[in-house]
């Protein structure tokens, strides 16, 4: 198999195989956070993270993973799901710190909620990836 790939695949490939070892190593971790929404507001939530929220994380180092909405009640049209990922802990305490007190984040969540509250309340969970799981973003 390898014969067929050509030595110059492989040397491409080891790059992306030593990061994901490396991230392994060091304790990689997912945070699953679910946001509830008050009543209609779910809309001017989702804007904010297309608009702001998501380009934020990524510069402060916070890998989106997946977003996703309910279809089902009782959760419909008020809930965001999403996971994020990080190398450690640490590192997940230092980033978001980082983006919370970030002005531009400030901001866009002050400007978000000039006609209300968005968010009734958030609910935040670390998780490591089982030695079976599919290998997430």
């Amino acid at each position: 198999m390898l014969k067929a790939m050509g030595a110059g695949t492989l040397t491409l490939a080891m790059p992306g195989l030593l990061a994901e070892a490396e991230e392994a190593a060091t304790g990689m971790v997912f945070e699953l956070r679910v946001y509830h929404t008050a009543e209609g507001r779910l809309p001017a939530l989702l804007a904010r993270f297309r608009d702001h929220t998501v380009g934020l994380f990524t510069r402060h180092g916070i890998t989106s993973v997946a977003y996703w909405t309910p279809l089902d009640d009782p959760l419909k049209g008020r809930t965001l799901f999403y996971i994020l990922r990080y190398p450690s802990r640490e590192e997940a305490a230092n980033r978001w710190k980082a983006f919370q007190d970030d002005p531009e984040w400030i901001a866009a969540k002050t400007a978000s909620e000039a006609s209300g509250k968005i968010v009734e309340r958030i609910e935040s969970t670390f998780l490591e990836l089982t030695d079976f799981s599919s290998k997430l973003g």
